[in-house]
């Protein structure tokens, strides 16, 4: 292995490989699942987004405060196993629902895991990595992590396809649904061991009398500054189970009431190629950000994002629209996420040089893009229902080109050092 490739790095990868096998299988599931329990598409949006926005409510102040906790404490490694427990678990409980209240309940306790998990796995990273390579190890990470993204859909359209409701279980009319639910467990709950086996931790000075607000003031005016872009950008990066829901009702099929299968398959294949291009585009971000540097790349990504749903709005409005053109615009909705999500972390190191505060710094960066998260998620859905698809992706596209106009307006000075 080279000194980037280490024993951690690989570990966290498989980890987040397994974990999203799970969960994005379960996700990748709520659309049609809503649809299911008798929402129509308008409100199925509306309540998917609500559903989005209440778990990443919760994930944030997670972040945030097991973020500085960590820095409290000196310790990492155990918050994060036991983030993967409740992550790799809480999906079951959608195999019990006959209603959309528990389908929140199971999201919020799954993205509460991640809140408590993904700040301080960041950090370890960070750590491991000479700072020289943070990009490429980041990469690495994030191709594991959606490869998981990759699989986890397609074992759900698998399920779909080959086991009739009708015969699986026997006791309720989703019961495909029920059996993907449980199957969830078994990738969950294995990220959690993998994690706990192969990933090491440096420790580092513990701070017992840090308190939040103050760790949070030790932050750099530079950082802080970098924040206000990436919350920008956060206000139209609105959930893509949301982009499963579109594609399920605009594609040109014969639509879902007269085929609810092949629909949703057809949404959740769409959610899958998104998540490969996405896995297949991460390491190369990582290493071109390396290259060019991580700030000038960053631009690109919220560039590419906005202009990916401007398109997406464009594409609404074409009735007919062909699968080739779906393809081609999911296919941008997974480069610019791999940009965003593998070039976003490695940034937090170069704003924030105390490793000491790290776990806060990467709390807050959470906190940032998940607030961002919940206002795009509840407002693109609103919209949706109340106005259209092309006004709530309208929407979205100018809140992510105020985030890219932030950022390059205030990182003008190393775009030309990075030229």
């Amino acid at each position: 292995m080279t000194a980037w490739l280490n024993r951690t790095v690989v570990g966290a990868g498989l980890t987040s490989f397994l974990a999203d096998v799970g969960y994005e299988l379960a996700t990748s599931l709520l659309p049609s699942f809503l649809i299911l329990l008798g929402l129509p598409f308008g409100q199925a949006a509306q309540v998917l987004g609500a559903i989005e926005a209440a778990a990443e409510f919760i994930s944030n102040t997670a972040k945030i405060l097991v973020g500085w906790w960590s820095d409290r404490i000196g310790k990492r490694k155990s918050l994060v196993v036991t983030g993967y427990v409740l992550t790799g678990s809480a999906f079951a409980l959608c195999a019990l629902a006959v209603a959309w209240p528990l389908v929140l309940v199971a999201k919020s306790l799954a993205w509460l895991g991640k809140g408590i998990r993904g700040p301080l796995r960041n950090a370890i990273i960070t750590d491991a990595v000479d700072p020289a390579h943070r990009g490429k190890a980041f990469g690495f990470h994030k191709a594991g992590d959606t490869l998981g993204a990759v699989v986890g859909p397609l074992l759900a359209a698998y399920l779909l396809y080959q086991i009739p409701a009708a015969n699986v279980l026997g006791y309720d009319p989703h019961g495909t649904y029920a059996l993907a639910f449980w199957l969830t467990l078994i990738p969950g709950l294995g990220a959690a061991l993998t994690f706990a086996l192969l990933v090491r931790e440096q420790r580092f000075t513990p701070k017992p009398g840090l308190r939040l607000g103050a760790s949070i003031a030790m932050l750099p005016a530079s950082y802080r500054k970098f924040l206000v872009g990436v919350g920008l950008f956060g206000l139209g990066d609105f959930s893509h189970t949301l982009l499963i829901l579109a594609a399920i009702q605009y594609l040109p099929l014969d639509g879902i009431s007269d085929h609810p299968q092949r629909a949703a398959i057809a949404g959740i294949l769409c959610y899958a190629w998104r998540n490969f291009v996405q896995a297949a585009m991460a390491f190369p971000a990582g290493w071109l950000g390396d290259r060019i540097g991580h700030r000038k790349l960053l631009f690109i990504g919220y560039v590419l994002g906005a202009l990916t749903m401007a398109l997406f709005a464009a594409w609404m409005t074409i009735v007919d629209g062909s699968l080739i053109g779906w393809a081609a615009l999911f296919a941008l909705a997974g480069t610019y996420m791999a940009i965003q999500e593998t070039i976003e972390p490695p940034l937090v190191a170069e704003f924030v040089a105390d490793k000491a505060i790290h776990g806060t710094a990467y709390g807050v960066l959470a906190v940032v893009n998940g607030l961002g998260d919940v206002g795009a998620s509840l407002m693109v859905g609103w919209l949706v229902m109340t106005y259209g698809w092309s006004t709530g992706l309208l929407f979205a596209a100018t809140m992510m080109a105020l985030g890219a106009a932030w950022i390059f307006a205030t990182n003008r000075t190393q775009f030309r050092r990075a030229a």
